[in-house]
């Protein structure tokens, strides 16, 4: 498999990259996790939009999921589309198909539950799907509103996604022996880190520790956030690799 970094921002874009979104490719399947503010121009330097062949949301927070109004203006008005062009699968938090819409109609008169109809066709999480060669596995974690770690497999090799989270089980429990963990990392640890929000640097190196990984990235770093720091931090929780990824990096898994 291999993980293209559309964007790493987190909480927004910055100066030098997109928000939250990743491309995987698993054998012939390719999938987008999330896609933040400014990934949708990202995407367009690595795969034809049209390649993809699901898109898979943490969560509904803008930074992870304000550009898939552009996708859905690719798809409805793009003037020379493939002769074929079957729904897009889309594996999202329960209120996705009604937030999106609310985001793509252009005036709320014209907003209905149909606004993306055959464009798209909405799922809810569960814990395991195929989507095409690949396996998308999905965990609960702990944040605001309704999020979910993605783990993809394929090849007998693993990649985990945290999406946003504080500290929780269930992303150790999902990244149990994953070859890579691509983990948040927001802020620098300290006793008033408010409780199920995000990661410290030093806790994804704990989950990543806890969950046995061979390999951990580092992402969704604010602007603000010493971005040395959070990699300090993981590195002296997790004996194995740690990386923080850039915006428009290629990682094998």
């Amino acid at each position: 498999m291999r993980l293209v970094v559309l964007g790493c921002s987190g909480s927004g874009p910055g100066p030098g990259s997109p928000a939250s979104g990743y491309l995987v490719e698993a054998g012939a399947a390719l999938l987008a996790l999330d896609l933040g503010n400014g990934t949708f121009g990202a995407l367009q330097r690595h795969a034809d939009p049209w390649a993809l062949d699901a898109v898979a949301f943490s969560h509904l927070h803008p930074d992870h999921c304000a550009d898939f109004a552009a996708l859905s203006v690719w798809r409805r008005y793009h003037p020379a589309p493939p002769p074929v062009v079957a729904p897009l699968p889309v594996f999202a938090p329960t209120e996705a198909p009604g937030r999106f819409a609310a985001a793509y109609a252009p005036s709320a008169e014209q907003l209905t539950s149909t606004e993306l109809d055959g464009l798209y066709t909405f799922a809810p999480h569960v814990p395991r799907r195929s989507v095409g060669e690949a396996v998308l596995r999905t965990a609960v974690v702990d944040h605001p509103c309704e999020a979910y770690a993605l783990r993809v497999e394929h090849g007998g090799r693993s990649l985990v996604f945290s999406g946003d989270t504080g500290p929780c089980q269930g992303l150790v429990d999902l990244a149990r022996g994953a070859d890579v963990l691509l983990c948040e990392a927001s802020w620098p640890h300290t006793v008033a880190m408010p409780a199920g929000v995000h990661l410290s640097g030093r806790q994804a190196g704990e989950h990543a520790t806890a969950a046995g990984v061979g390999r951990l990235l580092l992402t969704h770093v604010p602007v603000w956030t010493d971005a040395e720091e959070m990699l300090a931090e993981a590195k002296a929780a997790f004996d194995g690799p740690v990386e923080l990824v850039r915006a428009d990096g290629e990682y094998a898994v």
